[in-house]
C-alpha cells in the first residue's frame, strides 16, 4: 500500500476517531502530502528510513513556496509533528515503517508572550460604559476572557445556559473535542448577569452582535453570534482608549490569565489543565513568569558561602 493512500485513511481517523477539527485535519493534509511531493507517488511506508528522513528534513529546509519563500523552523517542526502522528498511526495498524520516536523536532526559539498586568486590565475595563447593552456586553466579554482563559472560539460559541452563574463554573469543549472545567470570578459572573438582565431577546447565544445589519431572526442564535474578528475589534477599541500601546488580542487575555495564575503561586500543571493544553510543553511558554521567581527564591534562600 502506498503512503498517499494511507495518508487519506489517517486524515479520516483524525476527524472521526480523534475528533480533530476540520482546520487541524486540513493542516495535517498539507504537511503530510509534502511527504509524497518529496518521495513520489510510489512512496511506501517501508521506504521511510532514518536516511530517508535525513534527506526529507534537508529538502524541507531548502523548500521554496510559489512565492519564493522558505519554510520557517516552526513550520518545519509542524511537518515533522504530522509525520510523527502518521507513523504512530501506521504502527497501530501494524504497517512496517520508521519508529515515530526517531523523528526529532528542530530546536525553536521560545515565543515571547505578551500579557497584561491586572492594573492594565482594570484600566481597559474603566473605558467601557455601563449604561447601555453594548457596553455591558463588552465588559462581560473582557471580564470573562481574563477570568477564565477561554479561547475566543470557545467564547463565541457559549450559550446563555452554558454557564452556572451561581456556582461560577461550567464545562467547555475545546481543541480536540476535549471537555474541561472552567471557573470564573465574582466580577465576571456579575458582569454577565448585568448584561443578560439588560437583554430583551430569547436567543440562546450568550453574546450577541448588536449591529443593525444583523437580522433578529434565527432560533439557534447563529445569525446574531459574534465572530472572532468582532471580539478582536471590541478589545482593540478599549485598549486604544486606555492608551495601552502593546498589541492586545483575545489571546493576550488568555496569556494574561495564565500569567496571573502563575504570579500568584499556581503550579504549571494546574495552569495546563485550566488552559486545556494537552501537552505541558505548550504551557511552558509561561516560564517567563516562573524564571524570575526562581531567581528571587535562589537569591533569598540559598546560602552564600563567602558571607559566612
Amino acid at each position: 500500500m502506498y503512503v498517499s493512500d494511507l495518508i487519506t485513511d489517517f486524515l479520516e481517523s483524525l476527524e472521526v476517531e480523534n475528533g480533530r477539527s476540520k482546520y487541524t485535519v486540513r493542516n495535517y493534509e498539507v504537511y503530510l502530502y509534502r511527504l509524497v511531493e518529496f518521495g513520489g507517488d510510489d512512496l511506501k511506508p517501508a521506504d521511510i528510513t532514518v536516511e530517508w528522513l535525513r534527506k526529507y528534513r534537508l529538502w524541507l529546509n531548502r523548500y521554496q513556496t510559489p512565492q519564493h519563500k522558505g519554510l520557517s523552523v516552526t513550520t518545519q517542526a509542524y511537518h515533522l509533528i504530522a509525520l510523527r502522528g502518521f507513523l504512530k498511526y501506521l504502527a497501530r495498524r501494524n504497517v512496517k515503517s520508521l519508529d515515530q520516536t526517531l523523528v526529532d523536532l528542530p530546536r525553536t526559539h521560545r515565543p515571547q508572550v505578551t500579557f497584561l498586568h491586572v492594573d492594565e486590565v482594570d484600566e481597559i475595563l474603566e473605558q467601557i460604559p455601563r449604561d447601555n447593552e453594548t457596553g455591558l456586553r463588552d465588559r462581560a466579554i473582557l471580564e470573562l476572557l481574563f477570568s477564565s482563559g477561554l479561547r475566543v472560539s470557545e467564547l463565541i460559541n457559549l450559550n446563555k445556559d452554558s454557564i452556572n452563574l451561581e456556582r461560577k463554573e461550567f464545562v467547555v469543549r475545546g481543541k480536540g473535542q476535549k471537555d474541561r472545567p472552567v471557573f470564573i470570578s465574582d466580577s465576571a459572573a456579575e458582569a454577565i448577569t448585568d448584561y443578560l438582565d439588560e437583554r430583551k431577546d430569547s436567543l440562546p447565544a450568550l453574546f450577541l452582535n448588536n449591529s443593525r445589519n444583523q437580522p433578529l431572526t434565527g432560533t439557534n442564535g447563529g445569525y446574531r453570534r459574534l465572530t472572532p474578528r468582532s471580539v478582536e475589534r471590541i478589545i482593540e477599541k478599549y485598549v486604544r482608549k486606555a492608551g495601552i500601546t502593546k498589541h492586545v488580542s483575545p489571546h493576550t487575555l488568555r496569556h494574561s490569565f495564565a500569567t496571573d495564575l502563575l504570579m500568584n503561586g499556581a503550579d504549571l500543571r494546574s495552569v495546563q489543565a485550566m488552559l486545556g493544553h494537552s501537552d505541558i510543553s505548550t504551557t511552558q511558554i509561561y516560564t517567563h513568569v516562573t524564571d524570575p521567581q526562581l531567581r528571587e527564591a535562589h537569591k533569598r534562600f540559598h546560602s552564600d558561602i563567602s558571607s559566612k
